[in-house]
């Protein structure tokens, strides 16, 4: 089975916190929708640049695409 690794990018002083603040309401949403996971993480690639990425299985793109706009993704394969 294939996995997809979405990204969703922050920008600006702020990025930390709104990266951080968003990987709640992210894992709050896969939890409520049943939806797996496998990694979850918070990147810093620099004071004003922060993203956040999830793994999960790639039968669920079309519908987290649709109700969280991720800025991003590649397939990664399934260990």
């Amino acid at each position: 089975m294939e996995n997809i690794k979405l990204i969703w990018d922050f920008r600006g002083l702020s990025s930390k916190h709104t990266a951080t603040h968003f990987k709640t309401h992210l894992l709050e949403f896969f939890k409520s929708e049943k939806i797996d996971w496998y990694l979850c993480d918070i990147v810093s690639i620099n004071p004003s640049y922060h993203y956040i990425f999830i793994v999960t299985d790639k039968v669920h793109l079309a519908f987290i695409k649709s109700a969280l706009k991720p800025n991003r993704g590649q397939l990664v394969k399934a260990s």
